[in-house]
């Protein structure tokens, strides 16, 4: 699952110069936060190529079957009172040399394999509609196949306590497990829930809302074959991946997706060549921008504009032309209504364009 190394993802123009092993272990974590603090797990050159361990804080929800020696040590060595302000396991940082504030970072993701063919789902106290569900919480656990690409239930259980604690472990092993979702098989699709650069602020900046630096975007297709452009806020652009998923619907309404550790290969590549206000991302097939606010209508705003921004400065389209475009070509939709700071993606197909369909410097339209 997710091991094809999509044609054309390494470009004749960036050759990769150097392949980086990058392990999550306590060292080279750091939970719960972005600061351009941390010291860096990892430093790279443009165009090098990072294999490295994405792991979920929800492992514990069923520990027998996605823990192994590492993230039993993550779980167990790093305090939880150091868990903060977020929730997420972010492994890195990783120093880009020569990355500045305002160049931009290309992250093209390759690969993305699930560590373990097991994962965790919770109707959580964040969850859209907790208020309906008498604020319980339960926990449903998840068996990948990785030959068929699906994932199904196994067992679900009730939790009595509010997840408080990142990193709570359960003894499943005398929880009361239950049937769930009897022949119901659903698609996987590794990807990252979070991922992003160092803010440039002064404090440690939450994993939970995403912003401009990236963070806890929750867009399931920011998988394999995808590639990510992070406007770069700090020297070194200090760049972290975590909340790993193996899939999760637009909205991820229950508050999670189903969480699952994976292994990720990617490379990194500096542009100096163009700009962007916020994460944007590149499939084969379309770009899709990312729109953030206190509600959805904020969120809308800010995807519509950041849209237009793409259709005037980088397709050289007018502003009456993209706008006019954006409404008949373009689709939007609600990435996610969980993170605090909602989520609104705004998608177009690259094939429109013609020989357009790529992100160019401005300067050269």
């Amino acid at each position: 699952m997710g091991l094809i190394l999509h044609k054309g993802m390494v470009r004749d123009d960036v050759q990769p110069t150097a392949l980086h092993q990058l392990r999550a272990t306590p060292e080279t974590v750091h939970w719960g936060y972005f600061s351009p603090e941390i010291k860096p797990a990892l430093v790279v050159r443009s165009g090098d190529l990072i294999q490295a361990q994405a792991v979920t804080h929800h492992a514990g929800d069923d520990p027998e079957l996605m823990f192994d020696d590492d993230i039993r040590r993550i779980f167990t060595e790093i305090d939880p009172a150091t868990r903060a302000p977020g929730c997420h396991i972010m492994t890195g940082p990783v120093y880009v040399e020569g990355a500045e504030p305002g160049d931009m970072l290309e992250v093209r993701y390759l690969q993305m394999t699930p560590r373990f063919n097991y994962g965790s789902n919770l109707q959580a106290n964040w969850g859209h509609l907790y208020q309906e569900f008498g604020e319980t919480e339960r926990v449903t656990i998840y068996r990948i196949d990785p030959n068929a690409h699906t994932a199904s239930a196994v067992y679900a259980y009730d939790v009595p306590d509010k997840y408080l604690v990142p990193g709570r472990i359960t003894n499943c092993p005398v929880c009361d497990r239950q049937p769930a979702l009897p022949g119901i098989t659903i698609p996987a699709r590794p990807h990252l829930g979070t991922a992003g650069v160092a803010p440039a602020v002064d404090e440690p900046v939450s994993t939970i809302p995403p912003g401009l630096h990236g963070g806890n975007i929750d867009n399931w297709r920011i998988g394999a074959g995808s590639k990510m452009y992070y406007p770069v806020q700090v020297k070194g652009a200090l760049f972290s991946i975590g909340d790993p998923h193996v899939s999760q619907g637009d909205g991820e309404i229950s508050g999670t997706a189903i969480e699952s550790s994976l292994d990720v290969l990617f490379q990194i590549v500096l542009r100096k060549d163009f700009s962007f206000p916020s994460p944007l991302l590149e499939t084969p097939e379309c770009w899709i921008v990312h729109g953030f606010g206190a509600d959805l209508d904020e969120a809308m705003k800010s995807a519509s504009k950041d849209m237009l921004h793409l259709l005037t400065e980088h397709q050289g389209l007018s502003a009456v032309d993209g706008y006019s475009l954006m409404s008949i070509a373009s689709d939007f939709g609600v990435t996610q209504v969980v993170d605090g700071t909602q989520g609104i993606h705004c998608r177009i197909e690259r094939r429109i364009f013609g020989g357009k369909g790529t992100v160019r410097d401005p300067d050269r339209l």
